[in-house]
């Protein structure tokens, strides 16, 4: 039987078609685990308070993070794909909050690599393209729309972790702060990674996604590329290098911004809430310009767009020194990593089908955690040695450049065809 007349056939659909379930769990991990993922920024300060680190060594720990979660990502899109998400979400879950509970014990450099870079790594590692990698399977038209509601998880969770752990921190202190978020952690993502439901077979996914239209994407899975063909494609290797300063980029603003509004003499709470602003203006970004905008003028024109964005709101930070000027460009540069976000993973079901879809994502993000990786250590760097983070912010705006350029130069797969 062809996908075309599965997709005729008639049959009766279910009274909530699962795949919106998959969505709303996905939100509510995101929400948790990006929402205290992204707090690092705030703890940043206090870290540095009381031991006295160097900015690039604590910000080390962020990039380790970034270099676990990436690797492991592999294995874990892996899994995915062939036991579906429901056990890997589960474990994530439980590294992750064990990791920021020990964060509370941490008194050397060393424990701060173990507990930040590698168990809190290994578990977001379990994490996103789990998620992601379901959604994809899921849905067929709709695909960016999905994925972009799923991820304004991670916005909101933007949104809202940084006051709260700014406040948490401000009432008691960074050790029992990281105590409470761990155990949030631990027991949401735990509960409610139940409600995933394994990975659809092909002929429920086409037949309860009719009314979802576009005939002419169904089928590709018979056509999708495995992991050894998609790496022995030029699309494969310039998708990661763009993944990679998208990364660089987004990671180094998020570790960084804060503490350079407070060296601008910005009030702590103020100046998280400036990461709390991008976050809530992503939403916008994942839903409209990652979700409605990409599925009609396809994931490559996203990353366009967002590309230019980010550009040129790091080349405003600049000069930037007061405290609405830097709002403005949270504004922008939310909507920017909301909309390039939320595209990953439609991008590459585009460019290399489903089948292997879990693998392929993994392989592939190791480019955005290299680069989430690299972003931080380097920006922490050059502070450290200018006593500023100008210059910093000038490299991001660069490597913004080179992801427009090289999204721009971005062509559909010969076996696959179609538009991106």
């Amino acid at each position: 039987m062809t996908g075309q007349e599965i997709y005729q056939s008639p049959q009766r659909a279910p009274r909530l078609f699962y795949g919106y379930i998959v969505v709303a769990t996905a939100f509510i991990i995101m929400f948790v685990s990006w929402g205290l993922y992204i707090t690092f920024g705030v703890f940043f300060d206090p870290l540095l308070d009381e031991f006295h680190w160097t900015r690039a060594m604590t910000s080390g720990a962020y990039s380790l993070s970034s270099i676990i979660h990436g690797v492991l990502a592999i294995a874990m899109g892996g899994l995915t794909d062939r036991f579906g998400p429901r056990a890997v979400v589960t474990f994530g879950g439980i590294l992750l909050g064990a990791g920021y509970m020990l964060m509370s014990q941490v008194n050397t450099p060393w424990q701060l690599y173990l507990f930040y870079g590698v168990i809190i790594g290994a578990g977001m590692s379990g994490l996103w393209v789990p998620l992601l990698s379901s959604i994809a399977r899921w849905f067929v038209a709709r695909r960016s729309l999905m994925t972009g509601i799923a991820i304004c998880g991670l916005t909101v969770g933007q949104l809202i972790g940084p006051p709260v752990a700014s406040r948490l921190i401000a009432a008691f202190d960074w050790r029992l702060s990281y105590i409470i978020l761990g155990g949030v952690a631990l027991l949401s993502i735990v509960i409610v990674a139940q409600f995933m439901k394994s990975n659809t077979p092909p002929t429920e996914r086409l037949s309860v996604t009719e009314n979802e239209g576009k005939q002419a994407e169904l089928g590709n899975d018979t056509k999708a590329l495995s992991l050894k063909e998609a790496v022995h494609t030029p699309q494969f290797w310039l998708v990661a290098v763009i993944f990679f300063c998208f990364g660089y980029v987004a990671f180094s603003i998020i570790v960084h911004i804060v503490s350079h509004a407070t060296r601008l003499a910005i009030p702590a709470v103020s100046a998280a809430n400036i990461l709390a602003v991008n976050g809530g203006i992503g939403i916008i970004g994942n839903f409209v310009l990652g979700g409605m905008v990409g599925d009609r003028i396809g994931n490559r024109k996203v990353f366009i767009i967002g590309s230019a964005m980010a550009m040129v709101s790091l080349i405003w930070l600049v000069p930037a020194r007061e405290l609405w000027v830097l709002y403005l460009f949270a504004i922008v540069f939310g909507l920017a990593l909301g909309g390039m976000g939320t595209s990953e993973s439609p991008l590459v079901a585009r460019l290399f089908g489903l089948s292997s879809h879990g693998l392929i994502y993994g392989v592939v993000g190791i480019g955005f955690t290299a680069g989430g990786a690299l972003g931080p250590l380097v920006t922490g760097y050059i502070c450290d040695v200018t006593g500023s983070y100008q210059r910093a912010f000038l490299v991001c705006a660069a490597f913004g450049a080179l992801c427009l350029i090289l999204a721009a130069l971005l062509r559909p797969t010969k076996k696959l065809g179609g538009k991106l």
